[in-house]
């Protein structure tokens, strides 16, 4: 059997194999999510399913609340299909035993974002919510300086 010499492996050409397979998988992802009408945000994610704390035989709540459908019920226990897993945090929002579900996602700007409780779900919205307020906030109101010019060129005494 002829031996490949390190000097004959084509390593550009791995490269791009790579890359072709990763459309690919981009391709199937987009083709499976279109039905269901749910937007892709995060790019990249993992789920994982604690199979000795799941009690979904019993309430099957995280797979009513799946958008995509990406859980199902198997013989045993919840089973994901990753491709159609869009890393929202629904399973986990209804998810009646706390660490059984485990979220990672990485936001477009690059954070990353783990939790497991309904409790860091509502956090996180929260705190992303109000970084959108107060960055709108900030574009509408004039900042401190802005309004002091204003006052002095309309010749306000700012003194009470």
């Amino acid at each position: 059997m002829p031996q490949k010499d390190a000097s004959s492996i084509d390593i550009f050409g791995l490269l791009s194999q790579e890359s072709s397979a990763e459309a690919e998988k981009k391709k199937r992802r987009k083709e499976l999510l279109e039905p269901t009408g749910v937007k892709e945000i995060f790019k990249e994610g993992t789920i994982n399913i604690n199979k000795f704390t799941c009690v979904g035989g019993q309430c099957k709540l995280c797979i009513k609340a799946c958008p995509t459908n990406a859980l199902y019920w198997t013989n045993s226990g919840i089973g994901v299909t990753q491709d159609l897993c869009v890393y929202c945090g629904a399973c986990v929002l209804n998810c009646m035993v706390d660490d059984c579900i485990k979220v990672e996602r990485t936001r477009e700007d690059g954070k990353k974002e783990r939790f497991s409780k309904p409790k860091d779900v509502v956090m996180l919205g929260e705190k992303i919510g109000s970084q959108k307020r107060v960055a709108r906030v900030k574009s509408i109101l004039p900042t401190v300086e802005e309004y002091c010019k204003k006052c002095v060129d309309k010749d306000i005494d700012l003194r009470y």
